[in-house]
């Protein structure tokens, strides 16, 4: 196959649950594609949310990340187009629970993804990689295989609590296993400008990591949370909503960082 795309993977990673991991994966992939920018959109979450949210049914696909990464199936054997014409999805499965245990006793068991990724590099401009919700294995394979990462943290008391952990695993993968991975950005969700506790918790998030913040906030909205039950992302379920100014501004920063 043809490079035709120098690929950034970009996994979006927070151990931390229902802080939008998976809402941001979905919708930056989207925006992504919409803006004619090829992208796959990788689940490694086993609740397979990022799946459906892009119109992907369970039991309507024979082989998974699971497949790829256990199996060493061949990668195109996965990959599932969806509604939007530059997204392609390589769903989850419910067997990534007992992926951990079965990646324990393999050689080389952190580069099991970035291996199998490796067939497809040149083909899409930007692989994003909904990580799964804590520190094991799986995550390990993701950050092993990914360029960058983008960490949402939602605006709440505790918003920092347990990023001490995460911070501490990316290091530990940037000295053994990915020197080059590096931090994207980190993405403030869930804001409401009403609120003193959102502004305080931006404050700190910003006296942490200073430019590494986007200036796009994700803000509390109702069609955002309703787009998943739907099966599409905010672009094709409520384009003219808030949440779907929010992702296609944050996504025109990262394309503008990314140029």
């Amino acid at each position: 196959m043809v490079n035709y795309y120098n690929t950034k993977i970009i996994a979006v990673s927070n151990q931390k649950g229902g802080v939008g991991k998976t809402t941001s994966s979905v919708n930056i992939a989207s925006y992504l594609a919409v803006s004619e920018a090829p992208t796959l959109l990788i689940d490694m979450d086993p609740q397979g949310n990022a799946t459906t949210g892009v119109g992907v049914r369970p039991g309507t696909y024979k082989d998974s990340i699971y497949d790829l990464l256990i199996k060493k199936k061949d990668i195109q054997k996965t990959i599932i187009n969806t509604d939007l014409k530059y997204l392609d999805v390589i769903p989850a499965s419910g067997k990534l629970v007992g992926a951990e245990v079965e990646l324990v006793n393999q050689y080389a068991r952190e580069k099991f993804l970035k291996e199998g990724l490796e067939n497809v590099l040149g083909k899409y401009k930007y692989i994003i990689i909904d990580s799964p919700p804590s520190l094991g294995l799986l995550t390990l394979n993701v950050l092993t295989a990914c360029d960058s990462i983008i960490i949402p943290i939602q605006c709440e008391y505790y918003a920092l609590e347990g990023l001490s952990q995460l911070l501490n695993t990316i290091r530990l993968v940037q000295k053994h296993l990915n020197k080059e991975l590096e931090i994207e950005g980190i993405l403030i969700t869930m804001y409401d400008n009403r609120l003193k506790l959102s502004r305080q918790v931006v404050d700190e998030v910003k006296n942490y990591f200073g430019d590494k913040v986007y200036n796009t906030f994700i803000k509390r909205n109702v069609r955002l949370g309703e787009a998943p039950s739907h099966g599409k992302p905010i672009v094709l379920y409520d384009a003219a909503s808030m949440g779907a100014q929010n992702y296609m501004n944050l996504v025109s920063e990262i394309l503008s960082k990314n140029k």
